[in-house]
């Protein structure tokens, strides 16, 4: 087995992966200022946009949870898979060939990397076997359902034999063991040995945000199958079936430009929709709509706001009903406005296209009822309203339904409705929704994170009738800024025993803030700032101790590089001060602030406004520094007897020349 990657070439793929396209497969990224992307961290729950993505230096970071790091890291939080796993995925992204010392250890047959690739092997085996003879029930079962073999291919649909092990065989020809192949799930194991899991039936192959084959889907054909009438992957070290949704991978472009999402309950249904022209269906697999896959959708989403639209579609009968409930129960961790979509005889979405055409289903999607009001009617339904007991135990049961309604500007209105449904007088009704969201507030107790506001995002919750988080004042009680415009906010990024030291806990004091910015410049635009005014900076002195630390990082570093190149006499190129260097040079606990200094947004829109920022905000620390050392020489001049005249002279020189570098920095 091969040992450890070569670290230039470790290096080198991370050079030619731009991280925001391998973040963004699992993150809808918005601009956030020059150079830096943002969106809703996948590593918490949160409710608005603290996740900082930096393309050009290859890294990000929450100020939410303090989460840190570059694109490998990145995959192996995300993915759960090792560094090496994380090299070779984003080396076979780009066509790389990576080069091995010796040394290395092999990790089982059991790790990730071999787990896809027998799933990969699988699929394209199981989609050859749908075009032989044995398939045509497979072939029949789609034709029947309106798909024909161009859509089987796009939604890489197969079919896999009823045989005892076929599929076994053909893997292990592959070069892969009877270990791997049970880990992935695709065999199984019984008295008589491994056999196939999935045999004559049709197969879906279920695939994570990313586009890699996690998992299968197996839908029963022949009668003499004794198995459930839909069968699918066991749990694996690469299948969840709690946190992955089927069509995803195909719908997350669409559903991240238009901020809709359309949650079915099927295969075909995610197929008929999308053949129809409603691209962002997708569905659960196997199992109900929980809390996992509203993570995964929100991010997706980019769940930030009220602007997004999340459409259910249910089933007409009981169990559409009960998933239907089971769906808002969980609706106020949404912050997208939520609907549900029922066709009027009861039909899902393939039975819909068949009756009625592609046309049908996105009527069904674009004449969607708000998922409050679905339930209210579906709550009112139970209750016998012709009698006085029935109306007031369907008050009893509707109102705290109401009370939820998180857009206290829509709950009027819903209170009017719920009144007009019931007969009863307005006062009445609303008395009794103003009397459950009381309860629902005092019985909470802070514990209940729907009830209490948090919702997703617990303590990122917007502030009411603002549309970010409530940061607190800057010195002198001006608004401070965000990470948005370049500043942070102290209430979010608190540190904990766990959790690595902030840039948000700094002082907010004028001095700590230029230190501050001076170095994120530093960090993130050397070749703007150039490489005299660089080395005056890192001659500075700091006031805050934990950023001097950072300080003699990028003067270590500086100064390497101008070792490494005093031999040729040639300029020491700015670009040496990278973020990985810097990285290495300091402490391991100061590590996280450099990373954290190296995403944080700046405000300035345009090339010229951005280099004007990073040499301003360095020049301001170096005249600062200036400003020090010419007040030191006057105190000294007004010690020095004026009978030495040559030390006199002296210090009037120096402080000549000091008021000359002023000047300069300032272009007088």
């Amino acid at each position: 087995m091969a040992g450890r990657i070569r670290q230039s070439d470790v290096e080198e793929v991370k050079a030619r992966t731009n991280i925001a396209d391998i973040v963004g497969e699992h993150v809808s990224l918005k601009s956030a200022g020059v150079g830096s992307m943002k969106g809703l961290c996948p590593f918490h729950d949160e409710r608005s946009p603290s996740f900082h993505v930096r393309p050009q230096l290859g890294f990000y970071h929450c100020f939410g949870c303090g989460e840190s790091g570059d694109v490998y890291t990145f995959l192996q939080r995300m993915d759960h898979v090792t560094f090496t796993e994380a090299v070779e995925r984003l080396a076979g992204r780009i066509g790389f060939e990576l080069h091995y010392e010796d040394g290395g250890q092999h990790e089982g047959p059991g790790n990730r990397a071999r787990l896809l690739a027998a799933n990969s092997a699988a699929e394209e085996w199981f989609v050859e076997q749908l075009t032989t003879p044995e398939a045509e029930v497979g072939r029949r079962f789609l034709g029947e359902r309106g798909f024909d073999a161009e859509a089987a291919r796009h939604f890489g649909v197969g079919f896999a034999p009823k045989s005892w092990e076929s599929l076994t065989r053909h893997l292990r020809g592959k070069g892969f063991t009877t270990e791997e192949l049970a880990a992935s799930g695709l065999v199984s194991q019984g008295d008589r040995g491994v056999y196939d899991r999935f045999r004559g039936r049709l197969i879906w192959p279920i695939r994570d945000v990313t586009g890699q084959t996690v998992g299968f889907g197996a839908r029963k054909l022949l009668e003499d199958d004794p198995g459930p009438k839909y069968l699918n992957t066991p749990e694996t070290a690469v299948y969840h079936k709690a946190q992955v949704l089927y069509g995803l991978d195909l719908a997350k472009r669409e559903i991240s430009k238009t901020h809709r999402v359309v949650v079915v309950e099927g295969y075909t249904d995610v197929m008929a929709c999308h053949l129809a022209g409603v691209t962002t269906a997708i569905a659960t697999c196997g199992t109900a709509f929980g809390v996992d896959h509203i993570k995964v959708l929100r991010r997706v989403l980019g769940d930030d706001s009220a602007d997004g639209e999340v459409v259910f579609t249910f089933d007409g009968d009981a169990a559409g009903q009960k998933a239907a409930m089971r769906a808002f129960a969980e609706e106020r961790r949404f912050a997208a406005q939520t609907f549900v979509a029922v066709a009027p005889d009861g039909l899902d979405p393939c039975d819909l296209r068949l009756a009625r055409g592609d046309a049908a289903v996105r009527s069904l999607v674009d004449t969607r009822t708000p998922m409050f009001e679905f339930v209210i009617r579906h709550t009112l339904a139970r209750f016998d309203l012709e009698t006085v007991e029935g109306r007031v135990a369907a008050l009893r049961a509707a109102a705290p339904v109401v009370a939820e309604i998180r857009d206290a500007s829509l709950r009027p209105g819903y209170t009017r409705e719920l009144a007009r449904m019931l007969g009863m007088e307005l006062d009445e009704v609303t008395r009794a929704v103003r009397a459950a969201g009381s309860r629902a507030r005092n019985g909470a107790g802070g514990g209940d994170e729907r009830r209490s506001g948090g919702g997703a995002g617990g303590r990122d919750e917007p502030r009411a009738g603002g549309s970010g988080p409530a940061w607190p004042p800057g010195p002198g009680g001006a608004p401070a800024r965000g990470p948005e415009d370049g500043g942070f906010d102290p209430a979010i990024a608190v540190a904990t025993e766990d959790r690595p030291f902030s840039i948000a806990q700094l002082p907010a004091d004028p001095a700590t803030r230029l230190e501050r910015d001076a170095l994120q410049a530093m960090l993130q635009y050397p070749e703007l700032v150039g490489e005299e005014l660089l080395r005056h900076g890192v001659d500075c002195r700091f006031g805050n101790g934990t950023l001097a630390v950072v300080r003699d990082g990028v003067a270590s570093v500086l100064a390497a590089a101008s070792v490494s190149t005093s031999t040729t006499g040639a300029p020491v190129a700015t670009r040496t001060i990278t973020v990985d260097r810097v990285v290495a040079e300091v402490p391991p606990p100061f590590a996280s602030i450099v990373q954290q200094l190296a995403v944080l947004p700046v405000p300035q829109r345009s090339g010229a406004e951005l280099e004007g920022w990073a040499r301003g905000v360095v020049g301001s620390l170096v005249d600062r520094e200036l400003l020090r050392q010419k007040q030191e020489l006057l105190g000294r001049l007004q010690r020095t007897d004026r009978a030495d005249t040559a030390t006199y002279a002296m210090i009037q020189r120096a402080l000549v020349e000091i008021e000359g570098e002023r000047r300069a920095l300032r272009g007088d």
